[in-house]
């Protein structure tokens, strides 16, 4: 996908989760991100505690970049969190390399 391609479905991407989601209120990646952990975790929406924000990020970012071959899923725990293998190390990215792979990653996630 080209940069103008992706800009486009990341900015419609952005639109229709703000308004589900934010009441309008522009929703950035990490807030996007911590949706995909919620769905992939399976449980109703509630307060989660600073820790388990942090997991349910770390879920999203394995869930997305399972494609790439970076993670593996591996199965869930008795309380049902998903747990993920790392199978290649990310590579070395400047810090917007690294954000264009992660919206590439959660834009082709959301078309799936």
């Amino acid at each position: 996908m080209n940069r103008e391609e992706l800009k486009k479905e990341w900015d419609e991407l952005v639109l229709s989760a703000s308004k589900r989601f934010a009441d309008g209120e522009e929703m950035d990646l990490d807030g996007i991100l911590f949706l995909i952990g919620v769905q992939e975790l399976g449980m109703s929406l509630r307060k989660f505690k600073k820790d388990e924000k942090l997991n349910l990020m770390h879920i999203a970012i394995c869930t997305v970049l399972e494609p790439y071959g970076y993670y593996k899923f591996m199965g869930r725990d008795q309380d049902g969190w998903p747990h993920f293998e790392v199978i290649e190390k990310l590579p070395a990215l400047k810090p917007g390399e690294q954000s264009v792979l992660m919206k590439e990653a959660v834009v082709k996630y959301f078309k799936a």
